[in-house]
């Protein structure tokens, strides 16, 4: 539900009504409760004959649900049930909170956070301490006519969940069950599935009934008649074959009839199909005093045991819905003293109420065993599974822990677990990661499961301070031992023989001479006596210096150079840009890459200006004064000097100094507004090609290059492309000249990092090409403005500038007999189908690898990956990495579903699609994701689970999560932009996320969300995160957002003012400035604490996240807002809930 939506305010049902106060009404079956006075009403029981139908109030949506109907999101303003509860649950306020305005809901986008008392937190499901809202009293109850709906709204979703109540959830084969059956009539065509009915099954599941009980109708064709005695319609299920499970869900479709109300069964509540027992449903919320029983915290999605009944208090005639016949169902009026639901993964289960019998004496006998009606309730965003808790549960399981690297296929602890790697053989997870650990022996295997084989690799990876950086091992002029055959380097997986003078290889099985130097005797075990003195013999990762056979021309490189080439047009002058880029490189080369014992980095620098015409600099050291030579013939481009352009920084320091001195004050006057961009890449790769060394390029660029010259760009911005055929020419460059470019600037080691500062369309797309296929970073500063976005720049050209980075690198994944490396995705060039070619590598970047089958595994030998990378280190050594994994394969399926990695899983999907879209068009790629997914969980579901009803949705333990991250997937910028994403942030991200890491795309696409108001101000450690959805927010707290871009700081109008003098320095919430790019500094111990925290986050991410400030209710909040991926997004993504709902649907199909 959305904290912005004013919820309805009527008279929930089973509540006495205004003017009633105290007045008991008869219990819902008809039958009176003990010593309560009789109502002058009769029992409800069904529509009358001529039962008027009241016209809905102003301001009611019958479709509530989507922003695409133009209604409100919220249907519900009471905090003390479950949030996404439909109907609220208010009684009469205790705390004399005046009653609403009559029908004063509020429309689509008006900000009115009803929800939640002041200060209150709405982190699960709160307490109900928050005032109540009266019903409005100026609604008469005639007993002729039924109270206008307000507080209860039918809910049409995007995918459309029919009405139902109560989840179940069962361990199947690890696997989390979620029930999903419908009350009331089927749902249209195209919207056939939804969440579930209450009644639960009594073991566990039902076995799948007959699967003939309806065919879907369209939208057009009324529901089936009802068919069963006492005006009840049969239980319907979604799909054919669906059981009665237990999920509370009464969302109503309109124009479907819940059945009316008689005889003691709530409209959801119907029994299984015939012949089919029947179980007590879920209870109620408790009374006063009682305690909440939960599911243990080692079953987080697994409920034991049919809960005991449950009853209803009395209720009235209800209204019907706008367009429903009968009266919607019934609810509970909260009790007080009813517990806090946690953010975990599913809802508690409640106990029994005292005071009430069990089932209805009145309840007619379908099938066994009559079944009382269950509290109805939408589908309960705490009852699926929540990623906050899953990443709660790895940290608490395999955090204290360190994880040893000795044993094969072992998964490791998910990425937002804190952990310590012991390598024991195996590389490390912050090397390489994988979708599985367990890989099915065979290709059909592979094809029917659909999970996709690939290892997400981060060779140069940096590693805590107390894990042991790689050993470089120097076998002298011989260099690293290898097979003879396919070449893999020696490492723990070879197999020695013959007393130690030969070796089997572990990946081709050819068996090679050990070397006369390298010989050792074996053990009584037939091991190598130095196995444990040489690392490549006893870890997974480890370094060898590469001879001069390793090397260009057979020659040993020179150290590598930086070239800072800065554009010096009129808007980079006018913005301040070039004299803080100046100001900041006279420090900065101080902080070049070195050597761990260096005394000072081998790196040499030279600096060019530019706009229409290039300007390079000698800074020899031997001269006074820098001088300037121009060159103007863009369009055939050469390095004017060679002596005393790349300069050692030590020995050249007073011409350096005095060249950014000048550079801002020679450019100050400039009236230049034209700018050129490939001819200054193609002299910095004639720079190195002249100095024979590879080295960076730091370009600062500010716009489109339109003035003549090789790679000029014309403005083909065109947002109508967007969702037609030709919306993949935006992800294109414009043209093939920066592909021609890229490849020789990897011939030569030429890595691009470039810095964009773009006020309008700028091209990323073509322009980020040489980048990216370089190796190199993208950095982009939309509408930079020195106050704000100085201290983020900084901090990225800081960290660019000073970090380990490999070049002239080449990549090889060579694997054992069975599979092989079929697809690469990363920031890369391929000359061919099998090395990865970079310019540049660091430390951020990675490399995502496919495997395919092209031949059978064995569960005895396992497979194995050897990723050998070949780099020239800052200092001018070549070097060999080497990183090994063994994997187990396995013949069953559900083995390679224990051992799947949702977190990798997803990073690779991303990446596949974020390539796909710029072949094919976006809405292909989001069906083939959405396709793909509903494949892997419905192969689970065939093969791995146990039998249970279609109704039920079963998703594998550990992929339990990959709904909701796929969701996020899909709703992401790139696929699915909203109407203020730019074209140039689209190309950006899309390249931005090709080479990001596992723990990277984790918080880009589901990010970390944290309440600053609850955290410890005397621990060092951060509040517990909450979940991405806006009714999660109290508008008495302050929450952090942050994706690995941005930190979003939220502060609710409801803050107490202490709390903003604390934290902003101003005394009231209004005074806040929306134009804070950093903190202020002030000695409190909360100011303390959330800088402290800020700084945090800053140092895990590789890049500087920019801070913003939003207020509630503010014009930023709606960009806040698309954060918040579990709710519906504003161009058209779907809920969580829906989208699971959704799934659910893709799954039933593939399975009948």
């Amino acid at each position: 539900m959305s904290v912005n939506q004013q919820a309805h305010t009527g008279p929930p049902y089973g509540q006495p009504q205004p003017g009633y106060q105290g007045y008991q009404q008869p219990a819902y079956g008809g039958q009176p409760l003990p010593g309560v006075p009789q109502s002058q009403y009769g029992v409800y029981n069904g529509p009358m004959p001529g039962y008027q139908q009241p016209v809905p109030p102003q301001g009611y949506f019958a479709s509530l649900g989507f922003p695409l109907k133009g209604s409100p999101v919220s249907n519900s303003d009471n905090s003390s049930l479950a949030p996404n509860f439909i109907g609220s649950l208010r009684a009469p306020p205790t705390s004399g909170a005046p009653p609403p305005a009559s029908g004063s809901s509020l429309p689509s986008g008006h900000l009115a956070y009803s929800q939640f008392g002041h200060g209150d937190v709405q982190n699960g499901i709160p307490a109900s301490a928050a005032p109540m809202q009266r019903p409005p009293a100026s609604q008469p109850f005639l007993p002729g006519s039924a109270p206008t709906p307000v507080s209860q709204t039918s809910t049409f979703q995007q995918y459309g969940p029919p009405p139902a109540s109560v989840q179940q959830l069962s361990n199947h084969m690890a696997g989390m069950t979620i029930g999903s059956t419908t009350a009331s009539a089927p749902p249209p065509a195209g919207l056939g599935y939804g969440p579930p009915t209450s009644v639960p099954p009594v073991s566990g599941s039902f076995s799948a009934t007959g699967s003939g009980l309806y065919t879907p109708y369209t939208a057009s064709q009324g529901p089936p008649p009802p068919s069963v005695s006492q005006g009840l319609p049969l239980a319907q299920s979604p799909f054919p074959g669906q059981p009665i499970s237990t999920q509370r869900l009464p969302t109503q479709v309109p124009g479907f009839a819940p059945p009316p109300s008689s005889t003691g069964i709530g409209p959801s509540s119907y029994p299984p199909t015939t012949g089919a027992p029947r179980a007590p449903s879920m209870p109620g919320p408790p009374l006063p005093g009682q305690t909440v029983a939960g599911p243990s915290a080692s079953q987080p999605n697994h409920v034991s045991s049919p809960p005991p009944p449950s009853t209803m208090t009395g209720l009235h005639p209800g209204p019907p819905m706008s367009g429903l016949r009968g009266p919607p169902p019934p609810t509970h009026p909260p009790q007080p003293g009813y517990q806090m639901q946690q953010n975990g993964s599913f809802g508690q289960v409640r106990g029994p109420q005292p005071n009430y019998g069990g089932a209805y004496p009145g309840a007619p006998n379908y099938g066994s065993q009559p079944g009382p009606p269950p509290p109805p309730k939408r589908l309960d965003p705490d009852s699926i599974p929540s990623p906050i808790q899953v990443i709660e549960d790895d940290r608490n399981n395999c955090g204290s822990e360190p994880f040893v690297t000795g044993v094969r296929g072992q998964v490791p602890p998910l990425v937002t677990t804190n952990f310590l790697v012991k390598d024991q053989g195996n590389a490390s997870p912050r090397y390489i990661r994988c979708t599985s650990y367990n890989i099915p022996c065979t290709s059909d295997m592979a094809k029917q499961s659909q999970v996709p084989l690939a290892a997400v690799i981060k060779p140069l990876a940096t590693l805590p301070p107390e894990e042991t950086l790689p050993y470089l091992v120097d076998h002298g002029e011989s260099g690293p031992v290898r097979c003879n055959r396919c070449k893999a380097y020696m490492c723990p997986f070879m197999q020695f023989i013959e007393g130690g003078r030969r070796f089997q290889c572990c990946f081709c099985s050819c068996v090679t001479e050990v070397p006369p130097h390298y010989f050792q005797h074996l053990d009584h075990t037939g091991k190598r006596v130095d196995f444990y003195d040489r690392p490549e013999l006893s870890l997974g990762s480890y370094e060898f210096l590469a001879t001069v056979d390793y090397c260009k021309n057979n020659k040993f490189p020179s150290p590598p150079a930086f070239i800072f080439m800065i554009d010096v047009s009129y808007n980079a002058v006018k913005s301040g840009l070039v004299r803080l880029i100046c100001e900041e490189l006279k420090s900065l080369l101080d902080y070049l890459p070195r050597e761990g014992n260096m005394e000072e980095s081998a790196i040499r620098v030279g600096f060019v200006t530019y706009n229409k015409v290039l300007h390079f600099y000698n800074v020899k050291s031997s001269l006074a004064q820098p001088q300037m030579m121009v060159v103007s013939d863009v369009a055939d481009m050469f390095v004017p000097l060679l002596d005393g352009f790349l300069v050692n920084v030590n020995e050249s320091r007073t011409v350096i100094v005095s060249l950014l001195d000048q550079i801002p004050e020679m450019f100050a006057d400039t009236r230049e507004t034209e700018t050129v961009f490939a001819p200054v890449i193609q002299a910095g790769l004639e720079a190195l090609k002249a100095a024979e060394c590879a080295g960076k390029l730091f370009i600062f660029h500010t716009s489109l290059p339109i003035a003549e010259a090789p790679g000029k760009l014309k403005n083909r911005d065109d947002k109508k492309l967007i969702n037609t055929d030709k919306e993949k020419t935006l992800f294109q460059p414009q043209t093939s000249f920066y592909n021609n470019l890229a490849k020789d600037c990897v011939a030569q080691g030429c890595c691009v990092d470039l810095f964009l500062f773009p006020n309008q369309y700028l091209d990323v797309a073509t322009l980020g090409v040489v980048t990216y296929q370089t190796g190199g970073s993208i950095y982009k500063y939309a509408y930079f403005q020195l106050e704000t976005d100085q201290d983020r720049f900084l901090n990225d050209l800081r960290r660019d500038v000073q970090k380990e980075v490999g070049f002239d690198a080449v990549m090889r994944v060579r694997t054992s007999t069975g599979i092989r490396a079929t697809d690469f995705f990363g920031a890369f060039y391929m000359s061919n189908t099998t090395d990865v070619e970079m310019a540049g590598l660091d430390c951020d970047k990675t490399i995502t690898v496919e495997f395919k089958h092209d031949d059978k595994l064995s569960e005895d030998s396992g497979a194995l990956l050897q990723c050998a990378l070949l780099y020239t280190s800052c200092a001018g050594q070549r070097r060999l990495r080497i990183h090994n994994l063994s994997l187990n394969c396995c013949t069953q399926l559900a083995d390679l579903y224990r051992n799947c990695e949702t977190d990798t899983l997803i990073n690779y999907l991303a990446k596949y699609a974020y390539r796909g879209v710029l072949s094919s068009p976006v809405k292909t790629v989001r069906d083939a994701l959405i396709s793909q997914c509903a494949q892997i969980l419905a192969c689970y579901r065939k093969n791995c689970a146990s039998p249970s009803s279609a109704g039920q949705l079963i998703l594998p333990e550990c992929m339990k999560l990959l709904p909701v991250y796929l969701n996020c997937v899909l709703k992401s910028d790139v696929l699915q932009p909203g109407p203020e994403v730019t074209t140039d942030d689209r190309a950006y991200i899309r390249q931005l996320v090709t080479s990001m890491d596992v723990a990277e795309t984790n918080v880009f696409f589901y990010p970390r969300l944290l309440p600053l108001t609850k955290a410890d101000v005397d621990s060092d450690s951060l509040p517990a995160a909450i979940r991405n959805s806006e009714e999660r927010l109290s508008k008495g707290d302050i929450y952090l957002l942050e994706n690995g871009l941005n930190i979003f700081v939220w502060v609710g109008v409801n803050v107490q003012q202490g709390l903003i003098q604390n934290l902003f320095g101003v005394s009231s919430f209004s005074q806040i400035s929306n134009a804070l790019s950093t903190l202020p500094v002030l000695e409190n111990p909360f100011s303390k604490k959330v800088r402290s925290i800020i700084d945090m986050l800053q140092v895990q991410r590789s890049r500087y996240m920019k801070l913003i400030v939003v207020k509630q209710e503010d014009k930023l909040e709606m960009l806040f807002k698309h954060f918040l991926v579990e709710d519906k997004s504003l161009s058209g993504g779907a809920s969580y809930v829906d989208f699971l709902c959704h799934m659910h649907k893709e799954i039933r199909e593939l399975l009948s």
